[in-house]
């Protein structure tokens, strides 16, 4: 975790107070939530921890995120959004299946100096029986942006059975190789999750043909 660098602002009676400078951004203040929950377990941490150990006040971080639970996330929409950006510029003469695996491949792409602390960040989402629950709300939005496209290719609704089957099956095969990418601290995500499509795809292809 970067360390920030130290406040002296005064208090009220004017007696210089020395801490930690105020985070100023939620990615700044998302490092922090992430290495406590890292150091001391999710359950064992308050916001009012958070706050403290970013030398803010408590109402200072629900500016930031609506709880805990939505720390770890990060700036979730952001990804979305980028996600939903690639989808709308796929040209149409690209088959379904590779725009969605090249979608999925992109949107968990990371900066190679990011890629330690996405793992960390994973892991605490993953294992944390606490955060299951509400990570089933950002998986709805993942899957929607993927159930949108499907049904704008095939001009049906994204609430049919067949786009929201295709969500569904994207995200298992994500979590899928993020299970085996936590579990292999060697192993490339997108390289996991690109095989994990390739495979899916060969599955039904030949349940489809009756191969074995």
């Amino acid at each position: 975790m970067r360390s920030q660098p130290i406040s002296t602002k005064r208090d009220a009676s004017g007696t210089p107070r020395v801490g930690r400078a105020r985070s100023t951004t939620a990615d700044e203040l998302g490092r922090i939530g992430l290495a406590l929950f890292i150091e001391r377990g999710f359950d064992n941490v308050t916001v009012d921890d958070i706050a403290d150990a970013a030398g803010i006040g408590r109402r200072t971080f629900f500016r930031y995120f609506p709880s805990k639970n939505d720390l770890p996330w990060g700036d979730f929409d952001t990804l979305l959004a980028r996600m939903r950006d690639h989808l709308d510029a796929v040209p149409d003469d690209v088959p379904l299946f590779d725009a969605l695996r090249t979608a999925v491949v992109d949107f968990n792409r990371f900066p190679e100096d990011q890629v330690d602390a996405h793992r960390r960040r994973m892991a605490v989402l993953l294992r944390t029986p606490t955060l299951v629950a509400h990570s089933a709300l950002r998986y709805e939005s993942w899957r929607r942006v993927l159930a949108e496209f499907v049904a704008r290719r095939e001009a049906t609704s994204p609430d049919d059975l067949r786009p929201s089957a295709v969500a569904w099956a994207c995200l298992g095969i994500s979590l899928a190789a993020y299970d085996r990418w936590l579990a292999c601290d060697d192993a490339v995500l997108t390289d996991l999750i690109d095989t994990g499509f390739v495979e899916m795809q060969a599955v039904f292809s030949r349940a489809v043909t009756g191969a074995v």
